[in-house]
C-alpha cells in the first residue's frame, strides 16, 4: 500500500518532470546543459517572499536541477530592501526583485549586480472615494508595507513622475498588506498600492478601484518591473552557475505563460491560493522578456529615484557599477523560440 506521503512525493516529482520536460519547448534542454563546462558550485539559494509575481522562481526549482544544481534553498524574506539587502550579505546568490530597491542598494554601495529583465506589470494602485489620479494622492493617506518597501518605492517613483514630493504631499502608514485593503475598505486609508496575490484579491472582494495598472498604463508598462539581481561575489567566482541558474528562471518565465494552470499549482504547492495564482499568471506577460531593454529600465527608475532623493548616483553609474547584461544577451540567441 502506498500513504499519503508518498503518493505526494510522487505527485511533485511528476509535476516536476513534467515541467522540465516542456522546458525544451521554450529553449535547449538538459542535454545541452550536460554538454557546457561543469558547475563551479551545485549550491543554489533564492528568495521567496509573500507575493507571487515571483513565481518564475518557484517554477525553477526543477529546471534548476536539470541544469545540474543539487541543493536548491529558499531564503525567505520581504519583496524590495530586503531581498536586495539578502543578496548583498550573501544568504541568497540571485532572485527576482522590482527593479528600484536594486538601485537604492547599488548607489549605497552594496555588492549586487542586476542581470536580466523578466517582467513588467505586478503592481496596481487601488483607490477609495477620493483618489482617482496620481495626483490626487496629495494630502492622503497611503498604506505600504514599510517605508523603503516595494510598495512604497514604486509609488514614490510614479508621484515623482506627475511632480508630487513624496516625502511631503502624502501620510504613509505601514502595516502588513491584509490590514491595508481592509483599512481601505473602511475608509481609514485613501490608496493601496499593491502586487500579487493583492490586487486579485481587492477585485474579487470588490475594494477600492484601480487607479493605476502598472501592466497597462505608460509609462509604467513599457518598463520592467522584476528583474534578477545577484551577488556579485556570486557571479564573479561561479560565472558557469549564474548562467545555468538564470537560464533556468528565464525557461521557467515561459513556462508560467505556456502552462499556466500547472505552473499554478506549483505555486499553490508552496501555500499560495491557487485562483490568485492563475489569475497572475494569466495578467502578467511572463514570455516577454525579449520584448523590454532592461538596462533602459534601469535608467528610468534610477531616474525617477534620483528625483525624489531617494538615490545620489546618476543612471550612468548606476548602470556602470551595478549591471552585467551578458549571461542575458547570450540567453536571448541560445533560447530562441
Amino acid at each position: 500500500m502506498v500513504d499519503r506521503a508518498d503518493r505526494w512525493d510522487r505527485r511533485k516529482f511528476l509535476g516536476g518532470a513534467a515541467l522540465v520536460g516542456t522546458a525544451a519547448l521554450v529553449g535547449r534542454g538538459p542535454k545541452y546543459a550536460r554538454a557546457e563546462p561543469t558547475l563551479e558550485t551545485t549550491r543554489i539559494k533564492l528568495i521567496e517572499i509573500t507575493g507571487i509575481c515571483i513565481a518564475p522562481q518557484y517554477v525553477a526549482e526543477h529546471l534548476l536541477r536539470s541544469e545540474g544544481f543539487t541543493d536548491v534553498g529558499y531564503f525567505k524574506a520581504a519583496a524590495g530592501i530586503e531581498t536586495a539587502n539578502a543578496i548583498a550579505a550573501a544568504k541568497a546568490d540571485i532572485s527576482l526583485n522590482f527593479v528600484a530597491p536594486f538601485v537604492m542598494r547599488i548607489d549605497a554601495g552594496e555588492p549586487l549586480v542586476m542581470l536580466a529583465g523578466i517582467h513588467v506589470g505586478c503592481f496596481v494602485l487601488f483607490g477609495g472615494e477620493r483618489v482617482h489620479a496620481v495626483h490626487d494622492l496629495k494630502g492622503k493617506t497611503v498604506g505600504v508595507q514599510g517605508l523603503g518597501s516595494s510598495q512604497h518605492v514604486f509609488l514614490a517613483s510614479m508621484m515623482t513622475y506627475v511632480g508630487l514630493d513624496a516625502t511631503k504631499d502624502v501620510r504613509w502608514e505601514e502595516h502588513p498588506s491584509a490590514d491595508s485593503m481592509r483599512y481601505l475598505a473602511e475608509g481609514r486609508i485613501d490608496a493601496f498600492l499593491g502586487f500579487p496575490p493583492d490586487p486579485q484579491e481587492l477585485r474579487a472582494r470588490k475594494i477600492g478601484h484601480v487607479v493605476v495598472d502598472s501592466g497597462v498604463d505608460r509609462p509604467w508598462s513599457q518598463y520592467f518591473c522584476c528583474m534578477v539581481g545577484a551577488n556579485r561575489e556570486f557571479v564573479r567566482k561561479y560565472p558557469v552557475a549564474t548562467k545555468r541558474a538564470l537560464r533556468a528562471i528565464l525557461k521557467a518565465s515561459n513556462l508560467c505563460a505556456l502552462e499556466p494552470q500547472r505552473a499554478a499549482r506549483r505555486i499553490a504547492d508552496r501555500g499560495y491560493n491557487y485562483e490568485y495564482s492563475l489569475e497572475t499568471l494569466k495578467d502578467i506577460p511572463y514570455d516577454r522578456w525579449r520584448d523590454y531593454d532592461a538596462e533602459d529600465t534601469v535608467r528610468f527608475y534610477a531616474l525617477r529615484l534620483h528625483e525624489a532623493g531617494i538615490v545620489k548616483s546618476s543612471p550612468q553609474k548606476i548602470i556602470a557599477q551595478g549591471t552585467n547584461w551578458r549571461f542575458f544577451n547570450e540567453l536571448k540567441k541560445e533560447l530562441k523560440q
